[in-house]
């Protein structure tokens, strides 16, 4: 497995109940290298502070991340600015036994924000990292957006769906 990005590893062992704060910001190579794994045109900021401390089992890291980026407008594919401001709780967890291929694992609402390390060392600048793709619009658009849509003929939903069908049905009826 490869190191990530924005790797900032803390070991295990030099977590207690006592909070820990870290202040991680990404180099500008690491940005460069984020903005190429989330398929962005650029990000321009990425900090965090966190605060980590060893719960019962789990390690648990709150904290806040900032981040400024651009991204491609899904319609026009112009630059498209935009800032992330996220808290976030993320819980480390020991690596579990393997399951067995039919064995079928769920996961209850508190165990989505898990993540597993090997128990020795947590990565925070991996955890911030994937905290900010899970903020990222899936589909950024440009103010203009909605105008190119238009021009190529793409209906919005009001239209399309079965009230726009009897509008358009109306018109023609000439009511």
């Amino acid at each position: 497995m490869s190191t990530p990005e924005f790797s900032r590893p803390v070991r295990s062992d030099t977590l207690s109940a006592t909070p820990r704060t870290l202040r991680i910001t990404a180099e500008p190579e690491e940005r460069a290298a984020l903005a190429r794994r989330f398929g962005l045109v650029g990000l321009e900021r990425l900090e965090a502070e966190v605060h980590l401390h060893r719960g019962t089992p789990d390690i648990v890291m709150e904290g806040r991340l900032d981040a400024d980026l651009t991204q491609s407008c899904v319609v026009t594919d112009v630059d498209v600015r935009a800032s992330v401001a996220e808290t976030f709780t993320i819980r480390f967890r020991p690596e579990p036994a393997e399951p067995s291929p039919e064995e079928e694992i769920e996961l209850a609402e508190e165990e989505l924000d898990v993540m597993f390390y090997d128990g020795a060392m947590i990565d925070v600048g991996e955890a911030v990292a994937q905290t900010l793709a899970l903020n990222l619009d899936p589909y950024p658009r440009a103010p203009d957006a909605a105008d190119a849509l238009r021009d190529a003929g793409v209906v919005d939903e009001a239209a399309a769906g079965p009230f726009g069908a009897l509008a358009g049905l109306k018109d023609k009826l000439g009511k």
